[in-house]
């Protein structure tokens, strides 16, 4: 039994490395063979990690889409050693980050700081619209007021806050506010 057949521990994010510049073509060609082969079994997904910058080019701001990791691609696959054979022989690949010729996969502490996934947690609001709450951010901290409204995502809720006379509504992120008991 060879090394990487030992390590098959299931379905991991691995990182592979690239020449500089080949990360969307590998990337294509990684997802041409899982086609074309059928591979779809050990090889799952594949992302470039990227982020919106703004730039300022003769004046005008741009938002441009940067790669965070320049000459790698992650890919979230089971290391046997065809998929191993497979992602290795791309051209543009130099080979697996690990320790020799041992691709070392991701842990799930990288994977959540990296945001490969989105882990999608559960949000429950102890308040709901028409409750009185208090307002715990900075802006508005220690202001009272009515729920109105609270987004789908339970992100985000509209309160008319009480300030004097006038009463106003604004939006908060639901972790800066909380039901009057």
């Amino acid at each position: 039994m060879s090394d990487i057949n030992e390590m098959n521990v299931g379905i991991q994010w691995y990182v592979v490395h690239t020449y500089s510049g080949y990360e969307n073509k590998v990337m294509a060609s990684i997802q041409k063979i899982v086609e074309n082969r059928g591979l779809g079994n050990l090889i799952y997904d594949i992302r470039i990690p990227t982020e919106k910058v703004i730039t300022v080019k003769n004046g005008k701001e741009e938002e441009v889409e940067q790669k965070v990791f320049p000459g790698y691609v992650l890919v979230k696959m089971i290391m046997t050693d065809e998929s191993w054979h497979v992602v290795r022989n791309i051209t543009g690949v130099t080979g697996f980050v690990g320790p020799g010729s041992r691709p070392t996969p991701l842990t799930e502490k990288e994977v959540e700081k990296l945001m490969i996934e989105e882990k999608k947690a559960t949000v429950h609001l102890d308040y709901g619209v028409g409750d009185e709450v208090k307002i715990v951010g900075e802006l508005f901290g220690g202001y009272t007021g009515t729920v109105q409204s609270v987004s789908e995502d339970l992100k985000k809720v509209v309160v008319l806050v009480k300030r004097g006379r006038r009463d106003m509504s604004v939006e908060f992120d639901a972790q800066d506010v909380r039901p009057i008991n």
